[in-house]
């Protein structure tokens, strides 16, 4: 029981959580620095978590729906890219922070995003859809687009980033569903903890990124945060405009926005600690902790504002 409500807790505050792990990862890195080789494990559980959650009733329902799954997941891998292509072109970036953007935006969907389309008030199996579908995919297509997008700016080996995906994002995943069926009764307890072990594991991967570029903060936060804000901000509102345009229903409109506008920033952590210059996982630490906080703050907003229209 206790166990439950912390892991509770931790899944319900993560914005304030994932804002003080960073803050403390800046003023005392040791704290968050012995995690450099258990990064990839954490990133895992985040997977291994979705796994467990996912409804595959619902999964299926939704699917049957495939043009609206097609144009969600078609909108994610080509919206984002681009957004952060342009953003990597600010000249004031090194090579190893253009990258970090452009590693952020090839990343599918996370768990957290599923989350915040609940409380939200959206279509949360379609959240959970795209999620699943995007992250299935994103062994072939995250290396690749960011292969063709980043590779111009410094050598981008396609191999080891879909290696890294495989044992990272889809085993885990895969793993996760597998066991559902094995847990009985005790898959409830599983569920109720799986928010909250994905919850702490982003916490510990962005603190740990933080603490790692403590120097390189002080000198690029204001232009890295300025392309942070753009690029959540952009993809909040082409998400919503899109979804309007491809004729989805109001709840559809915000799942589809708050999908494009929160990306698996955990993954683009974690690939950029893994196959490039540390100073590359800085762009995903940040939009992490933005990109909670904004779809915290527009959840609440348009709970509030369903509750007043009804």
């Amino acid at each position: 029981m206790l166990m439950k409500t912390l892991f509770s807790f931790i899944a319900n505050q993560l914005s304030v959580l994932t804002f003080t792990g960073a803050v403390l990862a800046y003023i005392h890195p040791p704290l968050f620095l012995i995690f450099k080789n258990y990064f990839l494990w954490f990133f895992a559980a985040t997977m291994f978590s979705l796994g467990l959650v996912i409804e595959v009733t619902a999964l299926k329902a939704e699917i049957l729906q495939p043009r609206r799954v097609a144009l969600g997941v078609l909108s994610q891998f080509s919206v984002m890219p681009v957004l952060v292509w342009l953003v990597a072109q600010y000249p004031g970036f090194s090579p190893a922070i253009a990258i970090g953007f452009i590693i952020v935006g090839c990343a599918p969907g996370a768990m957290a995003s599923n989350v915040i389309v609940y409380l939200a008030g959206g279509a949360v199996a379609f959240s959970v859809t795209l999620t699943t579908v995007a992250t299935l995919m994103s062994p072939v297509i995250t290396p690749l687009l960011v292969k063709y997008l980043g590779g111009a700016i410094m050598p981008v080996e396609f191999w080891p980033l879909t290696v890294t995906i495989f044992k990272t994002v889809l085993l885990p995943l895969l793993s996760g569903l597998i066991i559902q069926k094995r847990l009985g009764h005790h898959l409830q307890i599983a569920r109720d903890l799986a928010p909250g072990v994905a919850a702490l594991a982003i916490i510990i991967i962005c603190s740990y990124a933080v603490a790692a570029n403590q120097l390189r903060i002080a000198q690029m936060a204001i232009p890295v945060m300025i392309g942070v804000v753009l690029v959540n901000l952009f993809g909040y509102l082409i998400g919503w405009w899109l979804a309007k345009l491809y004729g989805f229903a109001h709840l559809y409109r915000i799942t589809l926005m708050i999908e494009l506008g929160m990306q698996n920033a955990g993954m683009g952590v974690a690939l950029a600690l893994q196959h490039f210059p540390s100073e590359s996982a800085l762009p995903g630490a940040l939009f992490a902790v933005w990109c909670i906080l904004t779809a915290a703050i527009t959840s609440s907003w348009l709970r509030r504002r369903a509750e007043l229209n009804r």
